[in-house]
């Protein structure tokens, strides 16, 4: 993981923590994935909570001048996916995050 990602990742992990995100993690998959080097996976409380998480985080990703490529489901506020490019962020409720356990897919 380079330097410029590093700094991204950290600045990643800070907007969730404001959001209250929980059990936050890092998995490097650089050269296991060709679509990303790092997934970032938190978790929210609620679809409400989950969906506001990743709702901040793209207001916050475009006001440093790095808008995410995508965002997928965030109507549904189960599992919202965030995709900046080296970084994929999942934040998700603890049911869908125990049930498709990606920590233990890609660790």
């Amino acid at each position: 993981m380079n330097l410029k990602q590093n700094e991204i990742s950290a600045f990643v992990v800070d907007k969730l923590d404001d959001m209250k995100a929980r059990d936050i993690i890092q998995i490097n998959v650089e050269g296991k994935s060709t679509i990303t080097d790092l997934l970032i996976v938190c978790s929210g409380n609620s679809k409400r909570h989950v969906s506001s998480i990743a709702e901040n985080l793209v207001v916050e990703m475009k006001t440093a001048n790095m808008p995410p490529l995508s965002v997928e489901g965030k109507e549904s506020g189960e599992w919202v996916l965030v995709d900046l490019g080296e970084i994929v962020v999942h934040v998700m409720q603890d049911e869908t995050r125990d049930f498709y356990q990606l920590e233990k897919l890609w660790q």
